[in-house]
C-alpha cells in the first residue's frame, strides 16, 4: 500500500491478525539458546571443574576407584546444578525482556490505540510524538515539525528533519513535533533488523558486581592453590606417596574456593530482577540490581509518581465568571457548576479543545476505566470539553488545523492556528504557563493583574495553571504566537498518591533523602512537598539554578527545564549521593542516564525514557522504587552472606589440613572425604542462601557506602574468625576421638560439615512476625545434613568414602562440638548490631557536648 492509497483508519483488527500471520513479529530473531552439550561444555570449562577432571585422570591412571567415584559424582552434580540455574536465569531474564517491550500508537478500526510493538504490521497507521521510538520503518503522510533522531542508525548525532514523503526507519527517535506514517517493513525486514541480523551472537556483559567477584575468586583460586600446595608438601616430606599428595591438594583447592559463587550471583540477579518486575518495577539492566543496595537519594518527579497521573481540570476563570468541574478521572461524564457556564466560559473550552493533541479512550473488556491517549493534561482539558457540552471532535471538523507550534520545555506553550467555519481569518490559539502567557508582549489584551493574581492563589493551593488566550488574524497574516487577547485560566489538580507519603517517610528511615522536582509552580511544589514529609523551608527554581545557585541547598525544586535535572544530578553526585532519578520525557534522557539509576515511567512515560531508564516502574508509583530499593539491598546482602558462609567453610578445611599434621594426624580428611563435604555444604545451601528472603530491618538501615568493597565493612574479619572456629572446633574433635580410641577421622568428617551447615542456619534471616515458616535453606540444610549421615549408616557408602560406623555417644559428641561455631555466629549477630548502636549513640552523644555553647 502506497502513502495515497492509506486509509486514515488505519487497519481492522482482521487485516492486522492477518498480516502478522504473513509478515511474521515485529521483532528482531533472537539469539538462539545454546543446546545442552554446549551448556554442559561451558560449565566443564570451569577451572575447578578442570582441575576435578585432572584429578580424576591421575586416579582412574592409580586404580583409585574409591576417589574417582567420588570426584565424578562431584563433577556430575556440580554440572548439573550449573546447567539448571543457566537456564532459570535465561527463564528469569526472557520473562524481563517480554515485561519491557515497547509500545505503539497505532489506527485500528478507526480509533486510536497503544498496542506492543511486536504486533506493528505492515499497512499500520503509526501516530507518533516528540519521544517515540520508531516502532518499524515507515513512510510518512504527516508531519509537524518533525525531528528525527537517526544516531543509532547512521551515527549522526544531529536531528534530521523530516516531512511528507520521508521514510522514518525502526529504532530512530522522534525528538521534535508529531507524525503520521503508514508501516512499510517490520522486523527482520526493517533497518534496524538487517543491521542486526549483520552482528554475531553476543553473551551479556557481566555487571560490576560480577566482575569484583570474578577478580576476588582469581585471588582466592591462587591462595587456595598455593596453600593446597605447601599440603601436599608437608605429606611429601612425611614420606606420604605422591599421587595420594597430588589429588589431595587438588580437592582441598576446590573445596577452599567457591566455585559455585559465579552460578550463585547471576541466579541472584536474575531471580531479583524478576522478583522486582513482579513487584511492577521491569530492570533493564543488570547492574542496577547492585547499584539500588547503595541509593541514598531519590529524585522524583511530582506528576505521575509523587501523584496519581490522572490530571483533573477543576475550576475555570474567565474575567466575566467562573466554573467548577464534576467528574472523576478521564470519564467525561460530569457537569460543569454553574451548568454551562457563561460565554467566555464556553469560549475557553472550545479554545482547550481545539489546542490540544490528547485523545480519550473509551472503556474496554480489558480496561473498564476511561484512558489518557497522549499528553495526560491536555486529556483533562478535552474531559472538561465534555463536560461543558462542548464536543472536541465536532470542534476538530469544524475549525481544521493548518499550523501549529508544539509544546516545548523552552517556550513553556503551545500555539495552533485554526480556519473558522464562514469565515476566511485564522484563528490562533496559545495555552501555556501563566509566567509565559501572561506577558504584555504575548498577551497584550486583558486583565492580567488580576489573572496573575488568581493564577498564583490556585498555584499557592497546589493547582497547575494554565493560561489560555487567543486571536484572529488574517490568512496571509505572520504565524507569531504574541498579540493574543486573555480567554482565561484553567486550573487542573492531579492528587497525591495514598501510599507517597509513607514511601517518603520509610526513605526516610533507611536513610534516603527525597528531591522533589517538577516544572509547575513553586507553590504547588512546596504545597505538595509538604502533603508527602519532604520539609523544605526554601524551593529553589530554575531562575535560582541558572543564576548559580547550589542545587544541595534545597530538596524542593520548581519551574525546573529538563536539562536542569541533569545539573542537579550531578550537584547531588559530587556531594558523594548515589541518585535514583525518575524521569518520563524525552529531555529526561541525559539526566535519566547520567543518574546511578535511571528510574522511567512505563505507564505514562515515552519510549526514549524508558530505553535510557535501568530501571522502568510499569505502575509509575514512588512505593515502587522502595520496593525495588528493598530488592536490591536483599540481593547485595545474600550474596556477602554466601561469601561469608562459603569462605569460611573453605578456610576452615584448609586450616585443618595445615594444622592437623602438627597434631599428629597425618591426613586428617582423605580426598573424597573433601569433596564429599565440599558438595553437600556448598551446593544447595549455598543457593538457598541467595534466595533468603530480604531482613525485615533491611529499611531501617542505612544504605551501604558505593565505595565499599564485597568483602568490606569487616566481612572478611568475620570469615576468619568463623573459618577458625570451625576448624578449632574439628581439630578437637579429632584430639578427643584419638584418646577415647574413637574413628578420629570419621569425627573431622562429621564435626567439619556439620559445622558449617549450622553456621548456615545461624545466618538464616529472621522469621517474620507472624511465626517461623519453612523456607528454602530450611530444606536445603535438611537435605544436605541428611547426606553428611548417610555415609555412615551405609556399608558402601563408607567404604567409598574411607569412614567408619560411629557410637551414638560419638554422634552426640559430634553434635555438641559442630553447633558450637553456629551458636557462637548467631550470638554475634545480635551482639554486633547492638554493639553499633551504642557505639553510634556515644559519637552522637559527644557530637552533642561539643556543640554545646560553654559556660
Amino acid at each position: 500500500m502506497t502513502v495515497q492509497q492509506a486509509s486514515p483508519r488505519g487497519l481492522s483488527s482482521d487485516q492486522a491478525a492477518l498480516a502478522l500471520v504473513e509478515h511474521g513479529s515485529n521483532t528482531i530473531p533472537a539469539a538462539r539458546p545454546p543446546s545442552a552439550w554446549r551448556r554442559v561444555l561451558m560449565q566443564v570449562r570451569d577451572p575447578m571443574i578442570l582441575l576435578l577432571l585432572a584429578a580424576a585422570v591421575l586416579t582412574a591412571s592409580l586404580r583409585d576407584l574409591t576417589d574417582l567415584a567420588v570426584i565424578l559424582v562431584v563433577v556430575v552434580l556440580n554440572t548439573t546444578v550449573g546447567v539448571i540455574q543457566e537456564v532459570r536465569a535465561e527463564h528469569a531474564l526472557a520473562a524481563l525482556n517480554r515485561l519491557a517491550a515497547p509500545q505503539a500508537t497505532v489506527r485500528r478500526n478507526g480509533r486510536t490505540t497503544v498496542i506492543p510493538s511486536a504486533e506493528v504490521v505492515p499497512e499500520d497507521v503509526i501516530l507518533l510524538q516528540a519521544g517515540d521510538v520508531v516502532p518499524a520503518d515507515l513512510e510518512l503522510f504527516e508531519a509537524v515539525q518533525l525531528q528525527a533522531d537517526e544516531s543509532t542508525l547512521t551515527g549522526e548525532s544531529v536531528p534530521v528533519e523530516k516531512d511528507p514523503p520521508d521514510e522514518l526507519y525502526a529504532g530512530t527517535v522522534v525528538t521534535r513535533g508529531r507524525g503520521t506514517g503508514v508501516v512499510t517493513r517490520t522486523g527482520p525486514g526493517s533497518a534496524l533488523g538487517r543491521i542486526a541480523a549483520l552482528l554475531s551472537n553476543q553473551r551479556p556483559r557481566a555487571t560490576p558486581l560480577q566482575r569484583r567477584l570474578a577478580a576476588l575468586s582469581r585471588v582466592l583460586s591462587i591462595v587456595a592453590v598455593a596453600l593446597s600446595a605447601i599440603v601436599a608438601v608437608a605429606g611429601l616430606v612425611r614420606g606420604l606417596p605422591l599421587p595420594n599428595m597430588v589429588v589431595t591438594a587438588v580437592s582441598l583447592t576446590v573445596a577452599a574456593v567457591p566455585e559455585s559463587l559465579p552460578a550463585v550471583v547471576t541466579l541472584a540477579l536474575a531471580i531479583g530482577a524478576h522478583r522486582m518486575a513482579q513487584r511492577a518495577a521491569v530492570v533493564r539492566k543488570l547492574p542496577a540490581v547492585e547499584t539500588l543496595g547503595a541509593v541514598t537519594m531519590v529524585a522524583t518527579d511530582k506528576t505521575g509518581t509523587i501523584t496519581e497521573g490522572i490530571m483533573q481540570a477543576e475550576r475555570l476563570w474567565t474575567e466575566s465568571g467562573t466554573a467548577t468541574a464534576t467528574g472523576a478521572g478521564y470519564d467525561p461524564a460530569g457537569r460543569l457548576v454553574p451548568p454551562g457556564g457563561s460565554p467566555d466560559v464556553q469560549h475557553l473550552l472550545r479554545d482547550v479543545a481545539l489546542c490540544n493533541d490528547a485523545a480519550l479512550r473509551a472503556p474496554t473488556d480489558d480496561d473498564p476505566a476511561w484512558r489518557a491517549i497522549g499528553d495526560p493534561t491536555e486529556a483533562a482539558l478535552l474531559t472538561l470539553a465534555h463536560r461543558g457540552a462542548v464536543d472536541p471532535d465536532e470542534l476538530r471538523a469544524a475549525y481544521p488545523r493548518t499550523h501549529e507550534l508544539p509544546f516545548d520545555s523552552v517556550r513553556k506553550r503551545m500555539t495552533t492556528f485554526h480556519l473558522p467555519p464562514g469565515s476566511n481569518d485564522v484563528l490562533v490559539i496559545g495555552k501555556g504557563a501563566p509566567e509565559v502567557m501572561l506577558t504584555p508582549d504575548v498577551t497584550p489584551y486583558g486583565d492580567l493583574d488580576r489573572a496573575k493574581a488568581i493564577a498564583a492563589e490556585l498555584s499557592e493551593t497546589g493547582y497547575r495553571v494554565l493560561a489560555v488566550a487567543d486571536k484572529s488574524v488574517p490568512p496571509d497574516a505572520p504565524r507569531t504566537e504574541n498579540g493574543l487577547h486573555l480567554v482565561g485560566l484553567i486550573a487542573i489538580t492531579d492528587p497525591v498518591r495514598r501510599n507517597a507519603a509513607d514511601a517518603v517517610a520509610t526513605f526516610g528511615r533507611a536513610g534516603i533523602g527525597v528531591l522533589l522536582i517538577t516544572g509547575d509552580a513553586p507553590g504547588t511544589a512546596l504545597a505538595v512537598a509538604n502533603r508527602i514529609g519532604v520539609h523544605d523551608g526554601e524551593v529553589v527554581t530554575g531562575a535560582d539554578i541558572d543564576h548559580g545557585k547550589d542545587p544541595t541547598t534545597g530538596h524542593v525544586f520548581a519551574r525546573i527545564r529538563p536539562e536542569q535535572k541533569l545539573d542537579i544530578v550531578r550537584a547531588w553526585q559530587d556531594h558523594g549521593h548515589v541518585i535514583a532519578m525518575t524521569g518520563d520525557g524525552v529531555n529526561d534522557a541525559p539526566a535519566l542516564r547520567r543518574a546511578d539509576i535511571g528510574v522511567a515511567m512505563g505507564r505514562g512515560g515515552t519510549e526514549v525514557a524508558r530505553q535510557a531508564a535501568d530501571l522502568v516502574l510499569t505502575d509509575d508509583d514512588l512505593g515502587t522504587i522502595e520496593a525495588a530499593i528493598e530488592e536490591g539491598r536483599r540481593i547485595y546482602t545474600n550474596i556477602r552472606t554466601f561469601l561469608r558462609y562459603a569462605l569460611s567453610g573453605g578456610l576452615a578445611e584448609v586450616l585443618v589440613m595445615l594444622i592437623g599434621p602438627l597434631l599428629g594426624f597425618a591426613v586428617p580428611l582423605l580426598p573424597g572425604q573433601i569433596l564429599w563435604i565440599n558438595m553437600l555444604t556448598h551446593g544447595l545451601p549455598g543457593v538457598a542462601i541467595g534466595a533468603e528472603p530480604a531482613d525485615p530491618e533491611t529499611m531501617q538501615q542505612p544504605p551501604r557506602s558505593p565505595q565499599e568493597q564485597i568483602l568490606g565493612a569487616g566481612l572478611w574479619k568475620r570469615i576468619a574468625w568463623t573459618g577458625a572456629l570451625i576448624a578449632a572446633v574439628t581439630l578437637a574433635a579429632a584430639v578427643w576421638a584419638r584418646s577415647v580410641g574413637a574413628p578420629w577421622q570419621t569425627m573431622s568428617y562429621l564435626v567439619l560439615g556439620l559445622a558449617q551447615l549450622g553456621v548456615a542456619i545461624a545466618l538464616r534471616r529472621p522469621s517474620p512476625p507472624n511465626g517461623r515458616r519453612l523456607r528454602f535453606l530450611d530444606l536445603a540444610v535438611a537435605g544436605a545434613l541428611a547426606a553428611q549421615m548417610l555415609p555412615l549408616a551405609l556399608a558402601p557408602l563408607q567404604d567409598l568414602l574411607g569412614l567408619q560406623a560411629l557410637t551414638g555417644t560419638e554422634i552426640l559428641c559430634a553434635l555438641a562440638l559442630a553447633s558450637i561455631p553456629g551458636l557462637a555466629t548467631a550470638i554475634g549477630r545480635y551482639i554486633g548490631p547492638a554493639r553499633t548502636s551504642l557505639h553510634r549513640t556515644w559519637t552522637w552523644w559527644r557530637a552533642g557536648r561539643r556543640r554545646l555553647p560553654k559556660r
